[in-house]
């Protein structure tokens, strides 16, 4: 399963979807086997980021190879961080700054706090996945994908992937099976409770793999009374290229629209920041001049969202 390939000054190699050459980021691990994994078959972790939301001190309890394999990983390279929720990771630290070409995230899961029928379940962990596409969306490089390995029979089925990621500006381009075996090392766990390193049966189970969209599903939350199926004109009006340097901006329009919470200016200048550093870093050649043609493009369409939310606005108060 792992291949080589001659590059300009060292060997890219392979693992199924993963290059040794990738920026890849690790949500959610368990023992850290998966990371380990790709780690070894590269000969090397300086490209991967792993986190967990449990603190190390806990791991090490929950998991009698995490202390080594933690030890192993740091050896080769990669950058561990603890204490890391998946659903607000885009504002960590050691992560805001930083782009990826993969993100993965292996069996999500909410916790056991019930059936995994019941709907309050099935909701606990939509919620979950839904906070996760939220983040990853604005965390990729231009050529980025988001991988989730999942099982693919009810109810794990009933969480429905895809609407959650349309819901995030993402699109579903291929799903294929997920094999352990194909994935030297890594060892599932059930992550909660006495049997925390204990397996659980993964059955029928893919890798669902997203990558950005700008004419993906984006939802306006009620405010003034708007209803909550509104749509903002989010990116209709720009081009692709726009759309993904200010992935921040046409994405999460609730983020910057309607939160009286939310500190507009700073945001606003920290889109433009992110905005100008993800232009320059996606290839050689570009020009202040370029990034200024894109900044004119999303100053129309926010005299688009403007004119539109006025009228709904105005319409709402008749």
């Amino acid at each position: 399963m792992v291949k080589a390939e001659v590059g300009m000054e060292e060997k890219e190699k392979w693992l199924m979807h993963y290059s040794s050459f990738h920026q890849i980021l690790l949500v959610g691990e368990g023992d850290f086997s998966f990371s380990l994994c790709l780690a070894q078959s590269f000969s090397s972790a300086s490209n991967i980021v792993a986190t967990s939301l449990n603190p190390y001190d806990l791991l090490i309890k929950m998991y009698k190879k995490a202390k080594s394999n933690f030890e192993a990983l740091e050896k080769l390279g990669a950058h561990l961080l603890f204490g890391v929720d998946a659903t607000k990771m885009k504002l960590h630290t050691d992560l805001k700054m930083r782009k990826f070409v993969r993100i993965i995230y292996n069996f999500p899961h909410a916790g056991f706090h019930g059936k995994e029928e019941s709907r309050i379940m099935i909701n606990m962990h939509r919620d979950l996945v839904h906070g996760f596409f939220r983040n990853a969306s604005g965390m990729l490089r231009g050529n980025g994908e988001i991988h989730v390995n999942h099982k693919t029979k009810g109810p794990f089925s009933d969480w429905n992937l895809e609407e959650l990621a349309s819901q995030n500006s993402l699109v579903l381009f291929e799903c294929v099976a997920f094999k352990r075996e194909d994935h030297p090392g890594y060892n599932n766990k059930r992550g909660a409770g006495s049997r925390c390193d204990k397996p659980f049966p993964l059955g029928a189970c893919s890798t669902f793999k997203f990558r950005f969209s700008p004419t993906g599903t984006n939802i306006l939350g009620n405010m003034n009374g708007i209803s909550t199926h509104t749509r903002l004109p989010l990116t209709n009006t720009v081009s692709i290229d726009c759309s993904r340097i200010f992935v921040g901006y046409c994405n999460h329009a609730v983020e910057t629209l309607g939160r009286s919470d939310y500190n507009v200016g700073y945001t606003v200048l920290e889109l433009l920041r992110l905005g100008f550093e993800r232009y320059m870093a996606e290839g050689p050649g570009r020009t202040l001049t370029g990034y200024i043609n894109l900044m004119q493009e999303l100053q129309l369409l926010s005299r688009s969202r403007s004119a539109f939310l006025r009228r709904m606005l105005l319409g709402s108060d008749q």
